[in-house]
């Protein structure tokens, strides 16, 4: 001890931290060595990088976190590929190489090609543990495999074709959109004439009614959120996903951003799944055995309560059902009301297909929906414009390449070191002009041949290349739950439109891209609604 004392006395503080510098300088030039030796040996011939100004990056990490709080993910992530050939650059964030791209080819490796070269990894399972844990969303391997195994039964055609769930809960949106908002018990009385033409939030309605459904169709016992006015869980489940989006886009800053909300929400979260993990708990491993997959009242909780009774299995997949089978549809349609309020030709045509296929009265089938050309129209071109995830990311597990992204013009493949970041965005991939025919079946001239302008239309006579609309993601861990969502997107417009003849927005300009998660209309939509007229 008396040797350290002595050396104090010699050495200052400033000298202390000159050698402390001085040495984290060296480690940083022997690992860009070391880096650019790996990268030779696979055959780099350098690339656009990623342009920043101060040094680690912290102005490229300060930019995301501030484009995230202000809805600005896609004007940025558009801005930091700006003359990047082939929409592919790449850079260093604090010592953490990344790539940011939105090319097809370079996605369709990721995900398909090449899929055991990239993963979630153990940084973004990291990042992600305390809200998806360990399910299908946050893992790699046999975890994320078994998730998947499990999630199968749950999504098929016998169980996603029976339309009751959906049907159950419409009468119920039908009378809030009367009200002009959610209900304020189930009792309560409502004058279904006395909104027409009443302004109302329906993307609030529509994630209160998509709740609903998922927790009746998935959990066995719905939440009633249509009739609860207040509902802690979707306060709480919107607020960890706010803050969880910014940690993600702090990258190593992470430990910085402020999580007294974050665990706040969590603990409501995770208090609310409790309450369905219990009832299914509840159920002996011979009663589970007694039910089969037929039964109507056979739901996923149960599938899982049958493989295990771990209560953290339980709660990680339960919370990966729930951002799945909630907000995605919900947002999905969201952007489809914002988009036919202020496009009132195209619900003409929506009519008049629904009209012809199943009338104004009769409930739709399976084999109806399916059969509605226009109807699927209308949900494709909602989904190119505003895919449900629109970014996301994988990690390199190897060292390994890119198709794209190389070279001085980035034809040539691509080195990515072990542990890079990949991050991807369909949302810039699918509006990206030069990825469009220039002879469209538009008029040159036509707003409407614009990838940046919604138009149902032009699936008419236009359908995308492999691999340049991908709004469910593709290749091994494309989205297990597709089927699901479209068969509730178009079951609940076709009731919707065979009950309303008019919406009129007021709505002003384009929509605020809210991406944190799940993209959505940042201001909500809102809207008015008209009744058809007796006989129409």
């Amino acid at each position: 001890m008396g040797l350290i004392e002595t050396a104090l006395d010699y050495v200052s503080i400033k000298s202390i931290l000159i050698i402390l510098g001085s040495i984290l300088a060296l480690w940083m030039i022997y690992a860009e060595i070391n880096d650019n030796i790996r990268l030779r040996r696979l055959g780099a011939r350098g690339s656009t990088r990623i342009k920043s100004v101060l040094p680690f990056g912290l102005d490229v990490i300060y930019e995301q976190i501030k484009s995230t709080m202000k809805h600005k993910n896609y004007e940025v992530f558009v801005k930091l590929l700006n003359n990047a050939p082939f929409y592919t650059a790449e850079g260093r964030l604090l010592r953490r190489h990344i790539v940011m791209t939105a090319d097809p080819e370079n996605i369709k490796a990721i995900l398909a090609t090449q899929f055991a070269d990239f993963g979630k990894g153990e940084q973004f399972h990291k990042e992600w543990n305390e809200f998806l844990g360990d399910s299908i969303f946050a893992t790699d391997g046999h975890l994320w495999h078994g998730s998947r195994q499990l999630l199968r039964p749950q999504f098929s055609r016998e169980r996603i074709s029976d339309l009751h769930c959906f049907e159950s809960h419409l009468e119920t949106f039908f009378k809030a959109i009367a009200n002009g908002g959610v209900l304020n018990g189930e009792e309560q009385v409502v004058d279904v004439e006395a909104g027409n033409g009443k302004p109302f939030d329906i993307s609030e309605l529509l994630f209160r009614y998509t709740l609903d459904v998922a927790t009746d169709f998935l959990l066995g016992m719905d939440t009633q959120s249509l009739t609860t006015p207040r509902q802690p869980f979707a306060d709480a489940f919107n607020e960890v996903q706010r803050v969880q989006n910014i940690i993600a886009r702090a990258g190593p800053l992470r430990h910085l951003v402020p999580m007294a909300s974050f665990r706040a929400g969590l603990k409501v979260v995770n208090e609310f799944c409790n309450l369905y993990i219990e009832r299914a708990l509840r159920l002996s491993p011979e009663e589970l055995a007694s039910k089969t997959k037929s039964d109507s009242g056979y739901t996923f909780l149960h599938e899982l309560a049958s493989f295990t009774r771990d209560r953290k299995v339980l709660r990680d997949q339960v919370i990966a059902v729930l951002l799945a089978g909630r907000d995605t549809t919900a947002a999905t349609l969201s952007f489809v009301f914002y988009e036919l309020g202020r496009h009132p030709e195209f619900v003409r045509k929506l009519r008049r297909e629904i009209e012809g296929q199943v009338g104004w009265h009769r409930t739709p089938t399976y084999e109806d929906l399916k059969s509605m050309k226009y109807v699927q129209n209308v949900i494709n071109e909602t989904l190119r414009l505003y895919p449900a995830v629109p970014f996301n990311v994988r990690t390199a597990l190897k060292d390994t390449t890119l198709p794209r992204g190389g070279g001085p013009d980035g034809s040539l493949p691509l080195a990515v070191l072990k542990d890079t970041a990949i991050a991807y965005s369909t949302l810039t991939m699918q509006r990206r002009p030069d990825l469009y025919p220039s002879s469209s079946p538009f008029s040159e001239k036509s707003e409407l041949a614009d990838p940046q302008t919604f138009n149902p239309d032009r699936w008419t006579n236009w359908q995308p290349k492999p691999w340049q609309y991908i709004p469910f993601n593709g290749g091994p861990r494309i989205c297990i739950g597709q089927q699901f969502a479209l068969t509730e997107m178009a079951y609940v417009l076709t009731r919707i439109f065979q009950r309303y003849e008019r919406v009129e927005s007021f709505m002003v300009g384009e929509p605020k891209l809210k991406a944190e998660i799940v993209i959505q209309p940042g201001d909500g939509v809102t809207v008015a609604l008209w009744e058809a007229r007796k006989g129409e």
